[in-house]
């Protein structure tokens, strides 16, 4: 089964080598993997995607705690959450198919971001299941290259990651607060 992890972090170097090698020392295959800043200056979010059953997922969360620059942790599998994946596809175009390729494009609500006289990038964002459909309507044209961007979630409502470590620390959040460098 797929689970997601979300990991608030410091933002210093090393920081994802160690987050990763917890994974990798436990023979986890990561299917995706995406890091960025957060809205609170020297904390970043990382989201992980990897398969794996649920009982050997279950010991992932307390060894990330047992690393120094590892803020909070959540398992997000099984809560409401959006999820997004971001993909630029360039594919091959002709005269005779580059409209029938801007209209596929239309319908899955993607961008063309750059025309060439054979190709088009096409920039594509919504859920797996969406984005992974756009790539099998193209594959016919023929796909010259193909970045993924790996999947980033949120819970959805007003919960969020930063409630949820203050609540473990015993705090109530504050509206604006930043974290001790």
């Amino acid at each position: 089964m797929r689970h997601t992890f979300v990991a608030l972090v410091e933002d210093k170097p090393g920081v994802l080598n160690r987050v990763v090698s917890v994974f990798r020392r436990r023979t986890f295959n990561i299917e995706s993997l995406a890091v960025g800043q957060t809205n609170q200056p020297g904390i970043s979010r990382i989201t992980i995607v990897v398969d794996s059953d649920k009982t050997e997922v279950n010991r992932i969360i307390p060894y990330m705690y047992k690393l120094i620059n590892v803020i909070q942790v959540e398992d997000i599998t099984y809560k409401p959450r959006v999820t997004r994946d971001l993909v630029m596809v360039k594919v091959n175009t002709t005269s005779e198919n580059r409209s029938e390729i801007m209209k596929l494009a239309d319908v899955f609500r993607a961008h063309i971001v750059d025309v060439a006289n054979n190709s088009l990038i096409i920039e594509i964002t919504g859920d797996e299941e969406k984005v992974n459909s756009f790539v099998d309507v193209l594959r016919p044209y023929g796909i010259i290259e193909m970045v993924r961007t790996g999947i980033v979630a949120m819970e959805r409502g007003a919960e969020t990651i930063f409630n949820n470590y203050f609540e473990s620390q015993g705090f109530q959040m504050p509206v604006e607060f930043k974290f001790a460098s």
